[in-house]
Parts: C-alpha cells; sequence; structure tokens
C-alpha cells in the first residue's frame, strides 16, 4: 500500500472519528435562544429619572448593565442584553423556569434613597430625598456580622463631602428630634439612624435586627439598586418550552432529513468527488458547531436558517469544482490533469461567490439588530469553514487519492467514455 493511500485513509479515519466522538459533546454545548428553548423577550424604553435630563449613550449602556446584573442574580444563564438606537434595551432570556419572578425584578426598578424632615412639614414624614440610588458606588453593598451577631449592611458612597454634607444639615435638626436620615427601598423604610454630627466618609451602614438571609437579600436588591434610567416596557414577547423544543425538534429533524438527502446526491451523481465532498460537508457541520460554541453565539431560527444556507455554499462549492474536474475529463485530458485544472479553475468562481456573500454578511452584522445580526455572524463563520473544509480539505483529500494510483477510471467521476472527446 503506498504512502499517498496510507495518508488517505488516515485523515478520512481520524476526522471521522474525531466528529463521531465529540458531537455529542458539541452538540450538547451548544446555547439555544428564546424561540428554541422557551422564554420571553422584553424591549424597554428609556427616560431620564430627572426632568430636563437627557438619555445618553453612557447611562443607556450602565442601565443595560445593571439589567444584565438583575437577570444573572436570579440564576438565569447568560441572559442576552442589548442597547438598540438612542433610548432602548432588548432584553432576551431563555429556559426561565418562573418567568412572572424575573420579570417582576426587571421591570420594578428597586430605587435606593436617602431621606430627611429637613424642610417637611410636622405629618410629611421624610419628604426630602437626600440620596438616590447614584449616589452610591455600584456593587458597593456588603454584609458585615457585629461583635454582638447581629448583621449590618455597609454601603459605599461615591463623594464623601456630600454624604458629610447631608450629614452635616441634617444633624442640625437634632434640637427638633427630627435629625434622622431615613434609609428606603422604593416606598419601604429600610432604618432611620439618628446623625448627631457631619460624616465625612464614603462608608454608611444599614443597621437591624436582620437574619443572616435577610441581609444578604437586601445587600443583592442594594447592589442592583436604582437604574440610571428608568425604563417603559415597549414590547414583550413569551415562548413557552415546549412551543421552543417543538420547534427545535422540527427544525433539526428537517435538516437531517435534508443532510443526508444532498449527500445521497452527491455520492450517487458524482461518484467519487461526491464521496470526498460528503466527507468535507460532515467535517464542515462538526468544526461549525464547534466554532459557534467557541464564540458563545446564541442558536436561534435565524441562526438555523444560516447555518442551512451555510451547508448549501458548502455543497455549491464542491459541485463547482467536480463539474470543473468533469469538464476537463471530457476534453481527453487524464485524470490527474484534470483534478488538477478543474481545482485551479474552480477556486476562482468558489472565492468569489464566498466573497460576496461575506460583504453582504458584513453589511447585515453592522447595519442589522437583533437576530439579524445574529444571522449575520453564523453566516460569515460559515464562509470560513466552507473554505478551509469544502476548498482545501476537499482538494487535499482528493489529490491524494488521485496520486495514490488507485483511481484509474473516469467513470469514477460520473463521466462515460462515450463523453470524453479526442485530443
Amino acid at each position: 500500500m503506498n504512502r499517498r493511500l496510507v495518508t488517505f485513509i488516515l485523515i478520512v479515519a481520524v476526522s471521522l472519528g474525531v466528529v463521531g466522538g465529540l458531537s455529542k459533546w458539541v452538540v450538547d454545548d451548544v446555547k439555544l435562544g428564546l424561540d428554541l428553548k422557551g422564554g420571553f423577550e422584553i424591549l424597554y424604553e428609556a427616560e431620564p429619572i430627572e426632568a430636563g435630563e437627557k438619555v445618553t449613550k453612557d447611562s443607556l449602556t450602565e442601565t443595560a448593565k445593571s439589567l444584565e446584573q438583575r437577570a444573572n442574580a436570579t440564576g438565569v444563564a447568560e441572559p442576552e442584553v442589548t442597547t438598540e438606537g438612542s433610548n432602548r434595551i432588548r432584553v432576551k432570556i431563555a429556559g426561565v423556569t418562573d418567568e412572572a419572578k424575573v420579570r417582576d425584578i426587571l421591570k420594578k426598578p428597586a430605587e435606593l434613597t436617602f431621606r430627611s424632615a429637613r424642610g417637611c412639614a410636622a405629618d410629611a414624614g421624610y419628604c426630602k430625598v437626600e440620596l438616590r440610588g447614584s449616589d452610591f458606588k455600584q456593587n458597593g453593598a456588603d454584609v458585615r456580622q457585629t461583635q454582638l451577631n447581629e448583621y449590618e449592611i455597609t454601603i459605599k458612597m461615591k463623594s464623601a463631602s456630600k454624604f458629610a454634607e447631608v450629614t452635616r444639615e441634617v444633624a442640625k435638626l437634632s434640637t427638633s428630634g427630627t435629625n434622622q436620615l431615613a434609609i428606603y427601598l422604593d416606598d419601604r423604610m429600610l432604618s432611620a439612624p439618628n446623625v448627631s454630627g457631619e460624616i465625612n466618609s464614603t462608608d454608611a451602614s444599614i443597621t437591624g435586627t436582620f437574619t443572616r438571609e435577610e441581609a444578604y437579600d437586601l445587600k443583592n436588591t442594594i447592589n442592583l439598586g436604582a437604574l440610571p434610567l428608568k425604563l417603559t416596557e415597549k414590547y414583550t414577547q413569551s415562548v413557552g418550552a415546549t412551543l421552543g423544543k417543538k420547534s427545535l425538534d422540527e427544525t433539526v429533524y428537517a435538516g437531517l432529513i435534508a443532510t443526508i438527502v444532498i449527500l445521497l446526491f452527491m455520492m450517487a451523481f458524482y461518484r467519487l468527488p461526491g464521496v470526498i465532498a460528503s466527507i468535507s460537508i460532515i467535517v464542515y457541520i462538526w468544526l461549525l458547531l464547534l466554532g459557534f460554541n467557541l464564540i458563545h453565539a446564541t442558536l436561534t431560527l435565524p441562526g438555523i436558517a444560516a447555518f442551512i444556507l451555510g451547508i448549501g455554499m458548502a455543497v455549491d462549492a464542491n459541485i463547482i469544482m467536480a463539474e470543473r474536474i468533469r469538464e476537463e475529463l471530457r476534453s481527453g485530458k487524464s485524470i490527474m490533469s484534470s483534478q488538477k485544472a478543474g481545482s485551479k479553475h474552480s477556486f476562482r468562481a468558489i472565492i468569489d461567490s464566498h466573497v460576496t456573500t461575506a460583504i453582504a454578511a458584513l453589511v447585515l452584522f453592522f447595519i442589522g439588530m437583533g437576530s439579524v445580526k445574529g444571522f449575520a455572524i453564523i453566516l460569515l463563520l460559515s464562509i470560513v469553514m466552507s473554505v478551509l473544509t469544502n476548498v482545501f480539505f476537499s482538494r487535499l483529500l482528493l489529490t491524494l487519492l488521485i496520486r495514490s494510483g488507485v483511481v484509474k477510471k473516469k467513470s469514477n467521476f460520473g463521466v462515460k467514455e462515450s463523453e470524453v472527446r479526442a485530443l
């Protein structure tokens, strides 16, 4: 057995062995979108909390980060939170078991405020808001256990001077007995400690008869804190887990049937190049799934459409090369010369088609939003994998097999002797 044939057999055996052995791991690692796994999607419109202010790019980004932290705090795996335009945020969460709880946390932001009775009527309580959530450092709340085995929540302020000014003014009310700086979460008072003097520090604390669980729940709520912007739901979509699984099962089933039919057609019509193409396409599909996992992409129905489109492009690349080789064989050239000439002439046509598709995908990626951008990412990944497998890999396999000398009949390429023209 010659060296080229041994190399061919080893490459095919190793490739199919890796694909067969690791396919379950690759498939199980694919992250599914809400239209395939079930979940919900919300589109928020953002507005400034204070009248007269504007929604800036930074405030919109910070709000999106806060929403993602809120979703993560509920145990949701990898929520997708993206900003759109100048004042919108889209949240996609797949695989949610308690949708009502997550939606409540997202759409009812907790606002942390420090309030006093400065300038308030006698019966108005703590009517003046001295500090807001935006005055506290993000994720600055923590739990500390005192020597009396009680739990208190510590909070870090952004500005010591501002806190000093507030505590100094509130301390002046000690003569009237209203020198408390009440701490509110929304409209619920957590604590109302007395302020006896100016506190020139970035540290504040909330004390009370908290259990350990209550203290940590309060810490998490404060860290999720006040959003930089006010959010209003403009659009919601909910997909049940059963419906999502049905969509996934039907899509995968249709894709498998289509792929099997394509591979059988390639082998029956193009013979040896069809067999090589089938091996290349199987490796291509596996590498595409692997690349998909490595970039941590989320698979959605539009993504599967791009996936199937990529398989079609892979088939086209193999068909173009096979047809070029057959044309050379019909002209009377030898098998080796036909393979060399056919591969060379088909290369430019294949690359041209891939480049034009890549340009369209790049336009979709930079202009599109949400699922459109996801479609573009998978399409671009498909193009890269297609060039590697269905151009270079399939050409390598075919070259090794032909140069091994075991392929001697033109009928192995689907060309009849009656079709061959004399030179």
